[in-house]
Parts: structure tokens; sequence; C-alpha cells
């Protein structure tokens, strides 16, 4: 298959359940601008009485910087903090959902349980933003999971990747850190995917070793009319890509690991 050769997506396709997948966080986002949101003080009210299985909440600020030129020649870098929306957490503390100005995003954490009910809680809490903020357009859809491998060593990376890191032949080289992200389009469809294979280095409070970060994450390539039906049909389709590129971008050997 050449680079554009159309990839075909199958959603009936059935892929293997791991009894101890490596998911350490799920997220699916919409990034979608609010056309409505005036007062945060009545967004969050709103969002309260609507989210009572979401104890947990609170604001949440961005801060922006400008450079402007003093009477002497200096620059100063001036800071606008300002609300960007609202954080709720369930009462486990293993759902986060994230109510912005600009979109919409819900994380699980793990143990991560099955994409059926992880996608449909989404989807319950995306309605609530849909209605308060009333957004004309999904500007970006995006699925995303970071799955952490551990404990791992760097020399045996080529066990668990299947495009694993390498130092050049002329030169041999340990390796002490990994952090690489390659994009990929998925040619016929409205879709591109992001891969980070990264390294993460032991805590101090832990002994078991270096972690192996693989973080998938699937993002539509246009904007979307935020109907149900045409949302949920991209999800499933995104869902597919992020399912195949986990068993495209691990062994076998390493796959078997999580079948224990």
């Amino acid at each position: 298959m050449n680079d554009r050769d159309e990839i075909k997506i199958d959603v009936r396709e059935k892929f293997e359940v791991l009894p101890n997948a490596p998911i350490v966080e799920a997220v699916i986002h919409w990034q979608a601008r609010s056309e409505t949101i005036q007062s945060h003080e009545q967004f969050y009210d709103k969002l309260k009485k609507r989210l009572e299985d979401y104890p947990v909440s609170h604001p949440e600020h961005e801060i922006k910087f400008q450079a402007e030129l003093g009477s002497e020649g200096v620059a100063t870098n001036i800071s606008h903090p300002s609300w960007s929306g609202f954080k709720f957490t369930s009462e486990d503390e293993l759902h986060i959902a994230q109510f912005k100005r600009d979109g919409f995003a819900f994380s699980r954490l793990k143990p991560y349980n099955k994409w059926t009910e992880f996608a449909a809680e989404a989807q319950r809490l995306w309605n609530v933003y849909l209605e308060l903020a009333e957004p004309l357009e999904v500007q970006r859809l995006g699925v995303r999971f970071i799955n952490l491998i551990s404990p791992v060593q760097p020399e045996r990376f080529s066990d668990l990747l299947t495009i694993p890191p390498k130092g050049p032949e002329r030169m041999p080289m340990p390796i002490q850190g990994l952090m690489h992200k390659t994009t990929f389009d998925i040619p016929g469809n409205p879709y591109n995917l992001n891969v980070i294979q990264a390294m993460q280095p032991p805590l101090s409070t832990q002994t078991e070793g270096f972690g192996l970060i693989l973080d998938i994450d699937v993002f539509t390539t246009q904007a979307l009319e935020p109907k149900e039906e045409l949302l949920k049909h991209h999800l499933d389709e995104m869902r597919w890509i992020k399912d195949k590129a986990f068993f495209s971008f691990l062994t076998e050997d390493a796959i078997d690991n999580f079948r224990k």
C-alpha cells in the first residue's frame, strides 16, 4: 500500500479486550466555541443543577501574556488572568468533566472500564454543554488514550514497540530518554492521528524503573455540525483508529503481557 491509499475503516471489527490494558487516561474532547455564555456565575449555577453526581467542582483560569514597550524602552510582560471554564469531578474521582468557553472534555482515569460506558457518559455530559453553550459547530473532535507500560528498560524498547527508537549504527549509544511525536494522515478519511512515544523516569517513591508512554490521539480535520448521530458516527470511526493504532504500534510480546 502506498502512502495515499485509502484506509478502510470497519467499525464492526472486534478488537481483543485486554484484562490488564495499560490505559491510564481516556479522553473525548469537543472543541466548540460557545455562542451564549455571558456570565460564568450563571453558567456554573446551571451546571451544578445538572451535575449532582459530580460533587467536586472549581473554576479554571487562563493567563495571557502581553509584551508592552515601556517609557525607557524595556519590554514588560503583563498577565491577564481570565475565567476559562469549570472542572467537575465524580465522587470516586475517576471521571472528570471540563466545561469551557471553547468546548467540553471528558476524562476517565485508571481503571478504564469499556468504550460503551465511557462514550455514553461523555455523550450525556456533552449534551449538557450543548444545551447551555449552544455552539454552532464542532471545530475539532478528538479521542485520546494515554497508555503507560511499566517497568521497562530502555534497551528493551524493541521488545515492546514495532517502531522502536535506536541509535545510529556508526555510533551506538544507549538510550537515556525518549520523546517522539509523529502525526499521520488517515488517507481517504477526515482524521489525523498523533502518536507520542515517551519515556517516563521513575518517581522518587518508585523502584520498579522507567515507564513507556504510548499516547494515541485521533482527531477530525474538518468542522462538524453538532448533530448527535453525526458525532456518534465519527466517534465510532475514531475508536476504530485508536484501537488499530494500539495493536499496530505494540509488539505481540507486549500485548501478551496485558492478557495476564
